[in-house]
């Protein structure tokens, strides 16, 4: 029985072809599923969201691990997936059909010039600008078939994969606990470090993008603005954009309520908008930074960008909890590198005396 050949390879250069094959491979599992990372972002967020529930309810009480994770699942569906894709169906139909609005843009502007005796824009440019904003909409937004099948596979990804979360958790964490480059105490460090930051970037702006929609709609009902539950909606999700916020409904909606001659209207939308709504916004965040943690705005305001640009509509809560996440492993990174110099700077004395 003949021999079989010598590899050609060192062992250095064997190891070297594998982490290369080892980092093509996951490049094309991540090309591939590129268009629904979302989903799987989505459901390590809902993980580590939910977990202190599943916790107190399988480990502490004992419950079926089984009926808590589709009790869990069902809530996940019925509180927080199916209100969100209908404001932002609700959202997106109402900007497709933003060029229907032209006529009524342009006798607003056309009234506050003549109020304000200054010239904004030529017609001509408003009606251009409203074509244009149409224009880019449509563009932005999937076609409807598209969106609708799309966004099955999402929810279906994203539901398929919380199950196993929670159902194979041990399993789960004791692999992640493997593969991730970090000590075990540094390990339940960034456990609590990231569990901070879905709790103030989900739970907490949430909430806070939640009651200042509800607040928005009842501050433009009770002044008479035409469709306020449309416009509460919009407060809803501008309410995640630190500083603008909600200003950018209620602003224009006064000066609409200026050009239709209603003066007292806009003063009073105005005045609860600077005076109620945006106090309400700052308390909020004080007594949540407290509770829950707190991120900077700019840290907000910049995910924000990325990520809808990345993820769409969930990028308003995806985005801010990946840049904060980078923050987290950066400074994990410095603790370990910082533990590692000390423990040399300790040693090297002790080979030298020996």
């Amino acid at each position: 029985m003949t021999s079989p050949p010598p590899n050609i390879y060192t062992p250095y250069q064997r190891h070297l072809l594998l982490i290369v094959a080892l980092l093509a491979l996951g490049g094309l599992v991540v090309v591939g599923l590129a268009s629904y990372v979302s989903a799987f972002l989505g459901a390590g967020i809902l993980y580590v969201a939910l977990r202190p529930w599943f916790t107190a309810l399988v480990h502490r009480r004992g419950w079926n691990r089984q009926l808590v994770t589709v009790g869990l699942l069902v809530f996940t569906v019925v509180v927080l997936l199916v209100p969100f894709y209908a404001l932002s169906a609700m959202l997106f139909e109402r900007l497709r059909s933003i060029g229907q609005y032209t006529e009524q843009v342009v006798a607003v502007v056309r009234r506050l010039e003549r109020l304000t005796g200054y010239t904004f824009s030529s017609e001509q440019n408003v009606r251009t600008l409203l074509g244009q904003a149409a224009g880019a909409v449509s563009r932005w937004l999937p076609t409807l078939a598209g969106s609708v099948l799309h966004l099955a596979v999402v929810v279906g990804l994203l539901l398929f994969s919380l199950y196993f979360l929670f159902v194979q958790e041990e399993a789960f964490l004791r692999n992640l606990r493997r593969y991730l480059p970090f000590r075990p105490d540094t390990l339940d460090q960034l456990q609590d470090a990231l569990q901070n930051n879905v709790q103030a970037n989900v739970l907490g702006q949430v909430l806070i993008s939640a009651v200042q929609g509800l607040l928005t709609g009842l501050l433009l009902w009770t002044f008479g603005v035409p469709d306020p539950v449309f416009w509460g909606a919009i407060g809803f999700f501008v309410a995640f954009i630190p500083v603008l916020g909600t200003p950018l409904v209620w602003g224009p909606a006064a000066l609409y309520q200026f050009a239709q001659g209603a003066t007292g209207q806009g003063v009073g939308i105005l005045l609860v908008g600077f005076v109620v709504v945006m106090n309400v916004d700052n308390l909020l965040r004080i007594v949540l930074a407290k509770r829950m943690g707190h991120i900077h705005p700019l840290v907000t305001l910049a995910g924000v960008t990325l990520g809808v640009g990345l993820f769409g509509i969930m990028g308003l809560v995806i985005g801010p909890l990946l840049l904060s996440y980078l923050g987290v492993l950066l400074e994990v990174f410095a603790e370990e590198n910082r533990r590692t110099r000390a423990t040399e700077t300790t040693e090297a004395p002790a080979s030298l005396a020996a």
